[in-house]
C-alpha cells in the first residue's frame, strides 16, 4: 500500500467536494436499502462528517501513533450507532465504487488494490475496538 498514492487521489477527488458523500450514501443505500434508517432525514451533516472522517484517515494513513486511535474512537461511536462487522463489507463496496467514479481514467487495479488494503485496514481496526467491552 503506497501512503502517497491514497492521499494523491484523495486529494483528486476530494476536489468534488459534497458530491463525493452524496454519491456514496445514494451507492450505500442502493447496495444495501436497510442502512438507510441508520442516517437522519437530512444528510447535510452526515455528508460532512463522512468527507472529514475520511480526509482525518488519509492524511494521518502514515502515521499509526495518530490513525489507530483516531480508528478506534470512530469504531466505538459507530458501534453505538448500531453498526455492525457486517456493516463494513458494503461500505467498502461503496468507498471503492465512489472512489473508482470520481478517479475516472485515473483509477486503475493498483489504485483499486491500495484503497481495498487500507480500507481493510480501517475496517479492521474499527471492528475490533466496537468488540471491546466498554471501560
Amino acid at each position: 500500500m503506497d501512503p502517497q498514492k491514497l492521499k494523491d487521489n484523495f486529494a483528486q477527488v476530494g476536489a468534488n467536494g459534497i458530491v463525493v458523500a452524496e454519491y456514496f450514501y445514494a451507492d450505500l443505500f442502493a447496495r444495501e436499502p436497510q442502512l438507510r434508517s441508520m442516517f437522519p432525514a437530512a444528510m447535510s451533516k452526515q455528508h460532512e462528517v463522512l468527507l472529514g472522517a475520511l480526509s482525518q484517515i488519509v492524511s494521518s494513513v502514515d502515521d499509526t501513533d495518530t490513525l489507530v486511535p483516531f480508528l478506534r474512537d470512530l469504531g466505538r461511536r459507530h458501534h453505538g450507532f448500531g453498526v455492525a462487522a457486517d456493516h463494513y463489507a458494503p461500505v467498502g463496496a461503496s468507498l471503492l465504487a465512489t472512489l473508482a467514479y470520481f478517479s475516472g481514467p485515473d483509477w486503475n487495479e493498483d489504485l483499486e488494490r491500495d484503497w481495498a488494503a487500507a480500507y481493510g485496514l480501517v475496517a479492521q481496526v474499527m471492528t475490533e475496538a466496537a468488540a471491546e467491552p466498554v471501560a
